[in-house]
């Protein structure tokens, strides 16, 4: 099956929010999530359900089939194990390799994904710490624990960026914040829950409540 770059992004773009909930993918969803309108939305479902790749019926939403889900996560596989390339083999910085991942993506050279796999070391996690799904589509995702939910006294280790844009990734590269990065809470602020955290048993950092919802951590 034949599908546009456009096609594949709004596969993508369902999956990821199938994620949040399992329910049925309102339009107005999907057209926040890509950017565009729901009317386009609209058009752009009848012609994924007329390939069997959604499920889709007008005022009911969307949900992804077998075959649509699948592509799908082909594609978020290939772009992670791509920005895993582009960091540790050519250099780039991990505010940096999103949007060339986003091209590398659609490739369609299902043992050439194989093999840069293979020559990576078969990584688990992207740079940002998002999980890359293995050869047979299994994903395994972090427990949804945001640094604002660790107490004073606290301790936790960096594992997911949630946002990801280049202001927020640069923003952390200058606080000395990334993935593995080992923090303890001091204090929380009670009046807007922004929090005083050590990096590394060294630096300390105050944090708005909006960064530390965006920092996924593990307890330690």
């Amino acid at each position: 099956m034949v599908l546009s770059t456009t096609e594949e992004n709004y596969l993508k773009a369902i999956f990821k929010l199938s994620l949040k909930s399992p329910e049925n993918i309102s339009t107005n969803n999907i057209a926040a999530e890509t950017q565009t309108t729901a009317a386009s939305v609209s058009d752009m479902m009848k012609r994924l359900a007329e390939k069997q790749l959604v499920a889709y019926e007008k005022y009911k939403g969307v949900q992804l089939t077998d075959i649509g889900k699948n592509i799908a996560i082909e594609l978020i596989r290939s772009h992670r194990l791509w920005e895993v390339f582009l960091v540790d083999k050519l250099g780039y910085k991990w505010d940096e390799v999103h949007i060339i991942a986003e091209e590398l993506e659609h490739i369609k050279t299902p043992d050439l994904i194989s093999r840069l796999e293979s020559f990576l070391g078969f990584p688990t996690n992207d740079p940002h710490g998002d999980p890359i799904p293995d050869a047979d589509g299994n994903i395994n995702n972090h427990e949804p624990i945001s640094l604002n939910e660790l107490k004073a006294l606290e301790k936790g280790v960096i594992v997911l960026v949630k946002e990801q844009s280049t202001e927020f990734l640069q923003y952390l590269d200058r606080i000395k914040l990334n993935i593995g990065s080992r923090i303890e809470v001091l204090e929380v602020n009670s009046y807007d829950n922004s929090r005083l955290v050590r990096i590394a048993a060294a630096d300390t950092v105050f944090l708005s409540d909006k960064v530390s919802d965006n920092l996924i951590v593990k307890r330690v």
